[in-house]
């Protein structure tokens, strides 16, 4: 576990530094990205050890921390970043389900990030104030991680996004530190859910 602990922290100090550029484009805060990248795929590669599948999620690990940072400070999820997720993803996932034998996995994760995305796309559609299109492309892929996993674990996942966004937005609001007009941007939200029911799982 102290190797694929190591391991992990040293892939997410890599790509930290790799997308940092990118990052930096947005926001200054983008200096901090490779030691939370190297924390978070540090969990995810312990979390997986051993498993072909630990090469997908730090695949999105390491792309939803520098999204993270991104979003919490000019409320944008770039296609740059969330596009290429997919298909890296995916190819990954479809070398654990051939290495593995988990074909039935795979095929949940491809219905998975349909039916998340689809819910978003019905919710941006129906708020487009309150859930932006950068939302939607990016539910699909954080559902076909969590659809890999099992449908308990997407639904855990999805639920907790929304939870978490509810809790920290009182809690601003009791501080006074947002107004009931104030946006917060919700990539941050499913992220750290989709994160959270993965270690729960």
């Amino acid at each position: 576990m102290v190797l694929w602990a190591a391991g992990g922290a040293l892939g997410g100090l890599v790509s930290g530094v790799a997308l940092r550029g990118l990052v930096g484009r947005f926001t200054p805060t983008g200096i901090a990205l490779p030691l939370v990248s190297a924390a978070v795929l540090a969990v995810l590669a312990t979390k997986f050890a051993g498993s072909v599948e630990v090469l997908a999620f730090a695949c999105l690990g390491a792309v939803g921390v520098a999204l993270a940072f991104i979003d919490t400070a000019v409320q944008r999820l770039p296609d740059v970043l969330t596009l290429p997720a997919y298909p890296l993803v995916l190819a990954l996932l479809t070398v654990a389900a051939l290495t593995g034998g988990t074909f039935g996995a795979l095929g949940r994760a491809v219905l998975g990030g349909l039916a998340l995305a689809f819910v978003y796309r019905v919710l941006e559609f129906l708020n487009p104030a309150g859930m932006g299109f950068g939302d939607v492309k990016l539910s699909g892929v954080v559902g076909m991680a969590l659809g890999w996993l099992g449908w308990p674990v997407l639904l855990v996942g999805a639920a907790l996004a929304f939870v978490l966004s509810a809790v920290v937005s009182l809690v601003l609001l009791l501080l006074r530190r947002i107004t009931l007009k104030s946006s917060l941007p919700f990539g941050p939200f499913m992220l750290l859910g989709a994160f959270a029911a993965v270690l729960l799982s």
